[in-house]
Protein backbone atom coordinates (compact mmCIF):
# COMPACT_ATOMS: atom_id res chain seq x y z
CA UNK A 1 0.00 0.00 0.00
CA UNK A 2 1.20 3.57 -1.28
CA UNK A 3 1.31 6.23 1.80
CA UNK A 4 -0.63 9.13 0.58
CA UNK A 5 0.47 12.41 -0.05
CA UNK A 6 2.35 13.76 3.28
CA UNK A 7 -0.05 17.27 3.24
CA UNK A 8 -2.88 15.04 3.12
CA UNK A 9 -1.82 13.58 6.46
CA UNK A 10 -2.81 14.78 9.84
CA UNK A 11 -0.38 15.21 12.99
CA UNK A 12 -0.17 12.24 14.86
CA UNK A 13 0.31 12.90 18.71
CA UNK A 14 0.96 9.76 21.22
CA UNK A 15 -0.71 10.26 24.65
CA UNK A 16 -3.86 11.54 25.14
CA UNK A 17 -2.87 13.37 28.81
CA UNK A 18 -2.49 16.87 29.56
CA UNK A 19 0.00 18.05 26.78
CA UNK A 20 -1.38 15.63 24.15
CA UNK A 21 -4.58 16.71 24.10
CA UNK A 22 -3.39 20.60 24.20
CA UNK A 23 -0.93 19.74 21.09
CA UNK A 24 -4.61 18.30 19.67
CA UNK A 25 -6.56 21.54 20.31
CA UNK A 26 -3.47 23.84 19.05
CA UNK A 27 -3.22 22.10 16.05
CA UNK A 28 -6.61 22.67 15.04
CA UNK A 29 -6.31 26.15 16.11
CA UNK A 30 -3.71 26.34 13.46
CA UNK A 31 -5.86 24.27 10.62
CA UNK A 32 -4.04 21.43 11.21
CA UNK A 33 -5.87 17.99 11.70
CA UNK A 34 -4.43 15.84 14.69
CA UNK A 35 -4.78 11.92 15.54
CA UNK A 36 -4.13 11.94 19.26
CA UNK A 37 -3.31 7.94 20.10
CA UNK A 38 -4.03 6.95 23.73
CA UNK A 39 -2.40 3.49 25.13
CA UNK A 40 -5.34 3.64 28.15
CA UNK A 41 -8.86 3.19 28.04
CA UNK A 42 -9.47 7.00 29.09
CA UNK A 43 -7.76 9.87 28.54
CA UNK A 44 -5.52 11.12 31.03
CA UNK A 45 -5.27 7.59 32.06
CA UNK A 46 -1.81 8.24 33.84
CA UNK A 47 -3.61 11.41 35.58
CA UNK A 48 -6.40 8.90 36.56
CA UNK A 49 -3.71 6.44 38.16
CA UNK A 50 -2.78 9.10 40.61
CA UNK A 51 -6.37 10.67 40.86
CA UNK A 52 -5.93 10.85 45.12
CA UNK A 53 -3.07 13.31 44.84
CA UNK A 54 -3.44 16.87 44.49
CA UNK A 55 -1.87 19.50 42.12
CA UNK A 56 0.31 22.31 43.86
CA UNK A 57 -0.82 24.18 40.70
CA UNK A 58 -4.29 25.74 40.20
CA UNK A 59 -6.62 24.87 37.85
CA UNK A 60 -6.14 28.58 36.44
CA UNK A 61 -2.73 27.23 35.55
CA UNK A 62 -3.69 23.78 34.18
CA UNK A 63 -6.33 24.78 31.45
CA UNK A 64 -4.81 25.60 27.96
CA UNK A 65 -5.97 28.39 26.51
CA UNK A 66 -6.75 26.75 23.08
CA UNK A 67 -8.31 23.80 24.91
CA UNK A 68 -10.48 26.41 26.68
CA UNK A 69 -11.29 27.88 23.20
CA UNK A 70 -12.60 24.40 21.87
CA UNK A 71 -14.42 23.41 24.90
CA UNK A 72 -15.89 27.38 25.66
CA UNK A 73 -18.85 26.07 22.78
CA UNK A 74 -20.07 23.11 24.64
CA UNK A 75 -21.49 24.30 27.86
CA UNK A 76 -18.32 23.61 29.71
CA UNK A 77 -18.17 25.07 32.81
CA UNK A 78 -14.10 26.08 33.71
CA UNK A 79 -13.46 25.36 37.23
CA UNK A 80 -12.61 28.34 40.04
CA UNK A 81 -8.79 29.19 39.01
CA UNK A 82 -7.47 29.82 42.33
CA UNK A 83 -8.33 26.37 43.16
CA UNK A 84 -6.35 23.24 43.48
CA UNK A 85 -7.55 20.34 41.61
CA UNK A 86 -6.83 16.78 42.37
CA UNK A 87 -5.40 14.03 39.84
CA UNK A 88 -9.33 13.05 39.81
CA UNK A 89 -10.67 16.00 39.18
CA UNK A 90 -8.17 17.51 36.16
CA UNK A 91 -9.05 14.13 34.66
CA UNK A 92 -12.79 14.48 34.75
CA UNK A 93 -13.66 17.92 34.75
CA UNK A 94 -11.15 18.68 32.31
CA UNK A 95 -9.49 16.36 30.28
CA UNK A 96 -12.74 14.03 29.90
CA UNK A 97 -14.76 16.86 28.30
CA UNK A 98 -11.54 18.39 26.33
CA UNK A 99 -11.29 14.52 24.62
CA UNK A 100 -14.91 13.98 24.13
CA UNK A 101 -14.93 17.52 22.05
CA UNK A 102 -11.92 16.28 19.82
CA UNK A 103 -13.99 12.95 19.61
CA UNK A 104 -12.68 10.38 16.37
CA UNK A 105 -9.75 12.48 17.00
CA UNK A 106 -8.65 10.94 19.76
CA UNK A 107 -8.15 6.91 19.70
CA UNK A 108 -8.13 4.97 22.99
CA UNK A 109 -6.80 1.50 23.75
CA UNK A 110 -3.91 2.37 21.28
CA UNK A 111 -0.23 1.60 21.59
CA UNK A 112 2.26 3.22 19.75
CA UNK A 113 5.45 -0.03 19.23
CA UNK A 114 7.03 1.95 16.74
CA UNK A 115 7.54 5.28 14.64
CA UNK A 116 9.52 5.22 11.41
CA UNK A 117 9.94 6.88 7.93
CA UNK A 118 7.73 5.07 5.41
CA UNK A 119 10.29 2.55 4.14
CA UNK A 120 13.26 4.13 5.37
CA UNK A 121 14.72 2.59 8.70
CA UNK A 122 17.43 5.19 10.00
CA UNK A 123 20.14 4.62 8.13
CA UNK A 124 18.90 5.23 5.04
CA UNK A 125 19.53 9.39 3.43
CA UNK A 126 17.87 9.06 0.07
CA UNK A 127 14.59 10.57 -0.34
CA UNK A 128 14.24 10.60 3.68
CA UNK A 129 12.39 14.10 4.58
CA UNK A 130 10.02 13.71 1.42
CA UNK A 131 8.55 10.54 2.96
CA UNK A 132 5.60 10.80 5.41
CA UNK A 133 5.95 9.21 8.95
CA UNK A 134 4.60 5.87 9.52
CA UNK A 135 3.11 4.71 12.89
CA UNK A 136 3.19 1.17 14.27
CA UNK A 137 0.40 1.14 16.26
CA UNK A 138 -1.20 -2.47 18.70
CA UNK A 139 -4.71 -2.09 19.63
CA UNK A 140 -6.31 -3.81 23.11
CA UNK A 141 -8.21 -6.72 21.21
CA UNK A 142 -4.59 -7.72 19.80
CA UNK A 143 -4.76 -6.30 15.93
CA UNK A 144 -1.99 -3.93 15.09
CA UNK A 145 -2.22 -1.17 12.47
CA UNK A 146 -0.01 1.12 10.57
CA UNK A 147 -0.99 5.07 10.21
CA UNK A 148 0.47 7.70 8.41
CA UNK A 149 1.00 11.12 9.00
CA UNK A 150 3.06 14.44 8.48
CA UNK A 151 4.48 14.91 11.52
CA UNK A 152 4.92 13.13 15.07
CA UNK A 153 4.19 14.84 18.62
CA UNK A 154 5.51 12.42 21.55
CA UNK A 155 3.52 13.30 24.13
CA UNK A 156 3.83 10.31 25.90
CA UNK A 157 5.01 11.23 29.61
CA UNK A 158 7.25 9.07 31.42
CA UNK A 159 4.92 7.91 33.93
CA UNK A 160 5.18 4.50 32.58
CA UNK A 161 8.86 4.18 33.29
CA UNK A 162 10.06 4.81 36.83
CA UNK A 163 13.17 5.06 38.21
CA UNK A 164 14.63 2.22 40.10
CA UNK A 165 15.56 2.43 44.02
CA UNK A 166 19.03 1.62 43.24
CA UNK A 167 21.60 4.34 43.34
CA UNK A 168 23.45 3.80 40.32
CA UNK A 169 20.42 4.20 38.00
CA UNK A 170 20.03 0.44 37.42
CA UNK A 171 17.58 -2.21 40.02
CA UNK A 172 19.30 -2.68 43.03
CA UNK A 173 19.71 -6.34 43.70
CA UNK A 174 16.75 -7.82 44.68
CA UNK A 175 14.42 -5.14 44.03
CA UNK A 176 12.57 -7.12 41.57
CA UNK A 177 12.30 -10.35 43.71
CA UNK A 178 10.95 -7.75 46.17
CA UNK A 179 8.38 -6.45 44.09
CA UNK A 180 5.41 -7.37 45.91
CA UNK A 181 6.48 -5.44 48.87
CA UNK A 182 7.54 -2.64 46.78
CA UNK A 183 5.39 0.73 44.90
CA UNK A 184 6.71 3.25 42.78
CA UNK A 185 3.96 5.42 43.56
CA UNK A 186 1.97 7.88 46.12
CA UNK A 187 0.14 5.21 47.53
CA UNK A 188 -4.08 6.27 47.93
CA UNK A 189 -4.28 5.26 51.74
CA UNK A 190 -8.44 6.46 51.34
CA UNK A 191 -8.32 2.80 49.69
CA UNK A 192 -9.06 0.46 52.64
CA UNK A 193 -6.69 -2.42 50.94
CA UNK A 194 -4.25 -0.03 50.44
CA UNK A 195 -4.49 1.47 53.83
CA UNK A 196 -4.40 -1.54 55.16
CA UNK A 197 -0.87 -2.50 53.77
CA UNK A 198 0.53 0.72 55.43
CA UNK A 199 -1.12 1.10 58.88
CA UNK A 200 0.75 0.35 61.68
CA UNK A 201 3.58 -0.30 59.45
CA UNK A 202 7.05 0.19 58.85
CA UNK A 203 7.75 2.06 55.27
CA UNK A 204 10.64 2.70 53.62
CA UNK A 205 10.38 6.23 51.38
CA UNK A 206 12.97 6.64 48.76
CA UNK A 207 13.42 9.85 47.32
CA UNK A 208 13.94 13.70 47.56
CA UNK A 209 11.10 15.90 45.24
CA UNK A 210 7.85 16.38 45.74
CA UNK A 211 6.47 13.05 45.44
CA UNK A 212 8.82 11.72 48.87
CA UNK A 213 7.10 15.02 50.73
CA UNK A 214 3.74 13.76 49.86
CA UNK A 215 4.36 9.90 51.07
CA UNK A 216 5.98 11.16 53.81
CA UNK A 217 2.72 13.44 54.86
CA UNK A 218 0.44 11.02 54.03
CA UNK A 219 2.03 8.43 56.21
CA UNK A 220 2.09 10.92 59.29
CA UNK A 221 -1.85 11.62 58.49
CA UNK A 222 -2.17 7.65 58.77
CA UNK A 223 0.07 7.44 61.86
CA UNK A 224 -2.02 10.13 63.68
CA UNK A 225 -5.29 8.42 63.15
CA UNK A 226 -7.17 5.99 64.88
CA UNK A 227 -6.16 2.92 62.57
CA UNK A 228 -2.61 4.15 61.95
CA UNK A 229 -0.88 3.84 65.48
CA UNK A 230 2.40 2.51 64.91
CA UNK A 231 2.53 3.69 61.16
CA UNK A 232 6.56 4.81 60.67
CA UNK A 233 8.26 6.10 58.01
CA UNK A 234 11.83 6.07 57.14
CA UNK A 235 13.42 8.87 54.48
CA UNK A 236 16.42 7.48 52.44
CA UNK A 237 18.08 10.30 51.00
CA UNK A 238 21.33 10.22 48.45
CA UNK A 239 22.51 13.39 50.12
CA UNK A 240 22.56 15.17 53.03
CA UNK A 241 20.09 17.79 55.04
CA UNK A 242 21.00 21.36 53.44
CA UNK A 243 18.88 24.18 53.02
CA UNK A 244 17.27 22.72 50.14
CA UNK A 245 16.27 19.21 51.39
CA UNK A 246 12.61 20.25 52.49
CA UNK A 247 12.25 22.72 49.35
CA UNK A 248 11.21 26.42 49.05
CA UNK A 249 8.85 26.31 52.01
CA UNK A 250 7.05 29.97 51.93
CA UNK A 251 9.52 31.31 49.32
CA UNK A 252 8.42 28.94 46.66
CA UNK A 253 5.85 31.35 44.37
CA UNK A 254 3.33 27.85 44.09
CA UNK A 255 2.61 27.71 47.69
CA UNK A 256 1.05 24.46 47.37
CA UNK A 257 4.36 22.73 46.45
CA UNK A 258 6.16 25.02 49.36
CA UNK A 259 3.72 23.20 51.56
CA UNK A 260 4.99 19.73 50.86
CA UNK A 261 8.18 20.08 51.96
CA UNK A 262 6.82 21.70 55.10
CA UNK A 263 4.59 18.80 55.80
CA UNK A 264 7.85 16.44 55.00
CA UNK A 265 9.46 18.60 57.28
CA UNK A 266 7.11 18.45 59.76
CA UNK A 267 6.44 14.45 59.64
CA UNK A 268 10.25 14.42 60.33
CA UNK A 269 10.20 16.89 63.46
CA UNK A 270 6.70 15.14 64.69
CA UNK A 271 8.98 11.86 65.09
CA UNK A 272 6.51 10.22 62.53
CA UNK A 273 9.54 9.78 60.06
CA UNK A 274 13.29 8.89 60.45
CA UNK A 275 15.88 9.93 57.91
CA UNK A 276 18.78 8.29 56.48
CA UNK A 277 21.51 10.27 54.67
CA UNK A 278 23.98 9.52 51.92
CA UNK A 279 22.07 6.32 51.54
CA UNK A 280 22.66 4.71 48.00
CA UNK A 281 20.95 1.43 47.86
CA UNK A 282 22.57 -1.09 46.64
CA UNK A 283 20.76 -4.35 47.20
CA UNK A 284 17.08 -5.23 48.70
CA UNK A 285 16.99 -8.55 50.95
CA UNK A 286 14.93 -10.24 53.05
CA UNK A 287 15.03 -11.32 56.33
CA UNK A 288 13.90 -14.35 58.22
CA UNK A 289 10.27 -12.45 58.52
CA UNK A 290 9.78 -11.56 55.36
CA UNK A 291 10.34 -7.96 55.77
CA UNK A 292 12.90 -5.64 53.66
CA UNK A 293 16.30 -5.06 54.68
CA UNK A 294 17.94 -1.88 52.26
CA UNK A 295 21.80 -2.77 51.96
CA UNK A 296 23.57 0.85 50.86
CA UNK A 297 26.80 1.35 48.92
CA UNK A 298 28.89 2.10 51.48
CA UNK A 299 27.63 -1.31 53.65
CA UNK A 300 25.16 -0.06 55.49
CA UNK A 301 22.00 -2.34 56.20
CA UNK A 302 19.17 -0.98 57.59
CA UNK A 303 16.90 -2.05 60.28
CA UNK A 304 14.31 -4.28 58.76
CA UNK A 305 10.77 -2.75 56.92
CA UNK A 306 7.58 -3.99 55.77
CA UNK A 307 7.03 -2.07 52.72
CA UNK A 308 9.06 0.41 50.44
CA UNK A 309 7.77 3.49 48.47
CA UNK A 310 10.53 4.40 45.54
CA UNK A 311 9.95 8.25 44.33
CA UNK A 312 13.32 8.16 42.57
CA UNK A 313 12.04 10.35 39.53
CA UNK A 314 10.74 8.70 36.05
CA UNK A 315 12.98 8.20 32.74
CA UNK A 316 11.25 8.63 28.97
CA UNK A 317 10.59 5.05 27.04
CA UNK A 318 12.67 5.59 23.83
CA UNK A 319 12.29 1.71 22.76
CA UNK A 320 9.18 2.83 20.39
CA UNK A 321 11.60 5.41 18.41
CA UNK A 322 14.64 3.41 17.85
CA UNK A 323 14.13 4.08 13.72
CA UNK A 324 14.29 8.32 14.12
CA UNK A 325 17.13 10.31 14.31
CA UNK A 326 17.07 11.95 17.79
CA UNK A 327 19.47 14.51 19.20
CA UNK A 328 19.22 13.60 22.96
CA UNK A 329 21.29 14.78 25.55
CA UNK A 330 23.48 11.75 26.92
CA UNK A 331 22.88 12.92 30.25
CA UNK A 332 19.00 13.52 30.84
CA UNK A 333 17.85 12.42 27.34
CA UNK A 334 16.66 15.42 26.94
CA UNK A 335 16.44 17.46 23.21
CA UNK A 336 20.35 18.43 22.76
CA UNK A 337 19.05 22.35 22.54
CA UNK A 338 16.48 22.09 25.90
CA UNK A 339 18.74 19.78 28.13
CA UNK A 340 21.44 22.98 29.25
CA UNK A 341 18.26 25.20 30.22
CA UNK A 342 16.76 22.36 32.50
CA UNK A 343 19.80 20.63 33.86
CA UNK A 344 18.81 20.21 37.63
CA UNK A 345 23.34 19.60 37.84
CA UNK A 346 22.78 23.45 37.45
CA UNK A 347 19.54 24.53 37.98
CA UNK A 348 16.50 24.12 40.99
CA UNK A 349 14.97 27.39 40.96
CA UNK A 350 12.39 26.84 39.05
CA UNK A 351 13.37 29.50 36.51
CA UNK A 352 13.16 27.67 32.45
CA UNK A 353 14.33 30.10 29.65
CA UNK A 354 11.34 30.08 27.19
CA UNK A 355 11.91 27.92 24.86
CA UNK A 356 9.62 26.02 21.86
CA UNK A 357 10.11 24.26 18.55
CA UNK A 358 12.95 25.35 17.95
CA UNK A 359 14.76 23.63 21.32
CA UNK A 360 12.71 20.80 20.87
CA UNK A 361 13.35 19.91 17.06
CA UNK A 362 15.32 16.70 16.09
CA UNK A 363 17.85 16.20 13.15
CA UNK A 364 14.92 13.86 12.29
CA UNK A 365 12.74 16.90 10.80
CA UNK A 366 8.96 16.43 11.94
CA UNK A 367 9.37 15.22 14.81
CA UNK A 368 9.02 16.75 18.39
CA UNK A 369 9.15 15.26 22.07
CA UNK A 370 6.93 17.54 24.23
CA UNK A 371 5.66 17.56 28.21
CA UNK A 372 7.85 15.24 30.55
CA UNK A 373 8.69 13.64 28.03
CA UNK A 374 10.72 16.66 26.98
CA UNK A 375 12.15 17.02 29.98
CA UNK A 376 13.95 13.32 29.82
CA UNK A 377 14.83 12.42 33.39
CA UNK A 378 14.85 16.31 34.76
CA UNK A 379 12.69 16.88 37.31
CA UNK A 380 10.20 19.92 38.15
CA UNK A 381 8.00 20.05 34.83
CA UNK A 382 4.55 22.26 35.01
CA UNK A 383 1.70 22.04 32.86
CA UNK A 384 2.18 25.38 31.47
CA UNK A 385 5.38 24.56 30.18
CA UNK A 386 4.22 21.85 27.65
CA UNK A 387 1.34 23.97 26.65
CA UNK A 388 3.70 26.60 25.81
CA UNK A 389 5.49 24.17 24.03
CA UNK A 390 2.82 22.28 22.10
CA UNK A 391 1.40 26.00 20.95
CA UNK A 392 5.18 26.68 19.71
CA UNK A 393 5.35 22.66 18.09
CA UNK A 394 1.92 23.46 16.10
CA UNK A 395 2.71 27.13 14.92
CA UNK A 396 5.90 25.43 13.34
CA UNK A 397 4.28 22.02 11.88
CA UNK A 398 1.80 24.68 10.07
CA UNK A 399 4.38 26.91 9.16
CA UNK A 400 3.70 29.97 11.00
CA UNK A 401 7.04 30.61 11.80
CA UNK A 402 6.65 34.04 13.61
CA UNK A 403 3.77 33.08 15.97
CA UNK A 404 5.92 29.89 16.43
CA UNK A 405 9.39 31.44 17.92
CA UNK A 406 7.39 34.18 19.50
CA UNK A 407 7.69 32.03 23.05
CA UNK A 408 6.79 33.09 26.04
CA UNK A 409 6.74 31.43 29.12
CA UNK A 410 7.29 32.90 32.83
CA UNK A 411 7.58 29.91 35.44
CA UNK A 412 7.13 30.85 39.16
CA UNK A 413 10.45 30.11 41.12
CA UNK A 414 10.34 27.08 43.33
CA UNK A 415 12.86 28.99 46.26
CA UNK A 416 15.23 26.15 46.43
CA UNK A 417 18.58 27.47 45.74
CA UNK A 418 21.33 25.11 44.38
CA UNK A 419 21.51 22.45 41.72
CA UNK A 420 20.43 18.86 42.75
CA UNK A 421 23.94 17.25 41.11
CA UNK A 422 25.90 19.71 43.80
CA UNK A 423 23.80 18.68 46.86
CA UNK A 424 24.21 15.08 45.58
CA UNK A 425 27.91 15.22 47.20
CA UNK A 426 27.05 15.58 51.03
CA UNK A 427 29.82 17.54 52.16
CA UNK A 428 29.66 20.30 49.28
CA UNK A 429 28.89 23.87 49.83
CA UNK A 430 27.81 26.55 47.69
CA UNK A 431 30.23 29.65 47.36
CA UNK A 432 28.73 32.72 48.85
CA UNK A 433 28.24 35.25 51.53
CA UNK A 434 25.76 33.79 53.77
CA UNK A 435 22.80 35.77 52.16
CA UNK A 436 20.97 36.54 49.39
CA UNK A 437 19.58 33.05 48.86
CA UNK A 438 15.57 32.25 47.09
CA UNK A 439 14.97 31.27 50.73
CA UNK A 440 15.88 31.62 54.36
CA UNK A 441 17.81 28.49 54.75
CA UNK A 442 15.90 26.16 57.51
CA UNK A 443 17.81 25.25 60.42
CA UNK A 444 19.95 22.46 60.20
CA UNK A 445 17.57 19.34 61.23
CA UNK A 446 19.11 16.25 62.99
CA UNK A 447 17.18 13.14 62.22
CA UNK A 448 17.56 10.04 63.96
CA UNK A 449 20.99 8.40 64.88
CA UNK A 450 23.95 9.69 63.64
CA UNK A 451 25.09 9.04 60.60
CA UNK A 452 28.24 6.78 59.82
CA UNK A 453 31.55 8.21 58.43
CA UNK A 454 31.58 9.61 54.95
CA UNK A 455 27.78 10.33 55.30
CA UNK A 456 28.09 13.91 56.36
CA UNK A 457 25.46 16.32 56.67
CA UNK A 458 25.00 19.19 54.85
CA UNK A 459 25.21 22.39 55.86
CA UNK A 460 22.61 25.27 54.37
CA UNK A 461 24.25 26.47 51.42
CA UNK A 462 24.58 29.92 50.69
CA UNK A 463 23.75 32.85 48.20
CA UNK A 464 23.93 33.76 44.85
CA UNK A 465 22.58 30.97 43.45
CA UNK A 466 18.95 31.84 41.84
CA UNK A 467 21.00 34.23 38.95
CA UNK A 468 22.89 31.42 37.75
Amino acid sequence: MNAPATTELPVVVIGAGPVGLAAAAHLIDQGVEPLVLEAGQAAGAAVREWSHVRLFSTWGEVIDPAAEKLLAPTGWTRPDPAAYPSGGDWAESYLRPLADVLGDRVRLDTTVTGVSRTGRDRIVDAGREQQPFVVHVAHADGREERLFARAVIDASGTWATPSPAGGSGLAALGERAAADRITYRVPDLRDPAVRARFAGRRTAVIGSGASAFTALAYLADLAESDDGSGTKGVWILRRGISGSTFGGGTADQLPARGALGLAAKAAVDEGHADAVTGFRTEAIERDTDGRLVLAGEDGRRLDPVDEVIVLTGFRPDLSFLGELRLGLDERLQAPVALAPLIDPNQHSCGTVYPHGHRELSHPEQGVYLVGMKAYGRAPTFLAMTGYEQVRSVAAAIAGDLASADRVELTLPETGVCGGAGLFDAPDTQQAGDGGGCCAPAPRLVQLGAPAAAGAATDQAPAGGCCGS
